[in-house]
């Protein structure tokens, strides 16, 4: 990269110096007031009397990030790798609805433009992005993966057990037709939500559902321990800086070379 680029490329893609902070800030407000346009445009009052004006501030911030993707792409030197990535994808689809309104017209498509520019909501993900909190939860997340995907596993077992043992003992007379609507009341029931629709009538199953009612308390909070540990003591991962040829975030503050492709990173 050259001087320039390079430039750029930090202001972008990391948090750690000024001028990338400030780009940050810029466009965590951005992406707000975004987000705040669409859900006023679903209002009807709002959207038949203010309609050309939501439509001014849509395009100035559809350009806004056009040109944020642009130099994305233009920066990396693996753009493919970038236009593929998680957030690739969501930049992308957070401008093309505004575009696609452009091509897709007639009466009769009114209805899909709308729901494609529902597709504009996708920007709140990028927030996570432009904080330090949420970058700290998605570490949380990703490092507990193997966890959460055993508890998962677990509880998904768990419910497929109590629903059809509720099946067998309820029974078709009091709303238990199926082992599949035993597993709705089972899942419904352990996670607290408790809709109502279904319930037990015997003495036997409304011990059960009483014992699945208290499960339920235990098992919410596993996976609050667990992500919780993870932010406690997190894996070390010191800074924002991005690696310019995969893209690989957070090393170490001392770090010259990236600890996956070996690319030299910014001092």
């Amino acid at each position: 990269m050259d001087k320039t680029k390079e430039k750029i490329y930090e202001i972008i893609f990391e948090a750690d110096t000024p001028g990338g902070k400030l780009f940050d800030v810029a466009l965590l407000f951005i992406i707000i007031v975004s987000v705040a346009l669409v859900l006023l445009e679903s209002v009807p009052a709002i959207r038949n009397n203010h309609q050309q004006l939501l439509r001014i501030l849509e395009w100035c911030i559809t350009i806004i990030f056009s040109i944020e993707y642009i130099l994305r792409v233009a920066i990396v030197k693996k753009p493919l790798r970038y236009i593929f990535s998680f957030y690739g994808i969501i930049d992308l689809l957070s401008v093309l609805p505004t575009y696609i309104g452009l091509v897709v017209v007639g009466s009769h498509s009114l209805v899909v433009i709308r729901i494609l520019r529902l597709l504009r909501v996708f920007r709140i993900l990028k927030l996570t992005r432009y904080t330090e909190a949420g970058r700290s939860l998605a570490k949380a997340l990703w490092h507990s993966r193997e966890k959460i995907s055993v508890f998962i596993f677990f509880v998904s077992m768990l419910v497929i057990i109590i629903g059809t043992v509720m099946y067998l003992v309820e029974g078709p007379e009091h709303g238990f037709t199926s082992i599949p609507k035993g597993i709705y009341w089972a899942i419904v029931t352990l996670t607290t939500v408790g809709y109502g629709d279904i319930s037990p009538g015997t003495p036997l199953g409304q011990f059960l559902a009483s014992v699945v009612m208290i499960m339920g308390y235990a098992i919410i909070a596993v996976p609050t321990g667990i992500v919780t540990a993870e932010i406690i003591n997190p894996t070390t991962e010191k800074n924002t800086q991005v690696c310019p040829q995969c893209l690989h975030p957070s090393h170490d503050d001392d770090a010259v070379f990236c600890k996956k492709c070996g690319t030299r990173i910014n001092p």
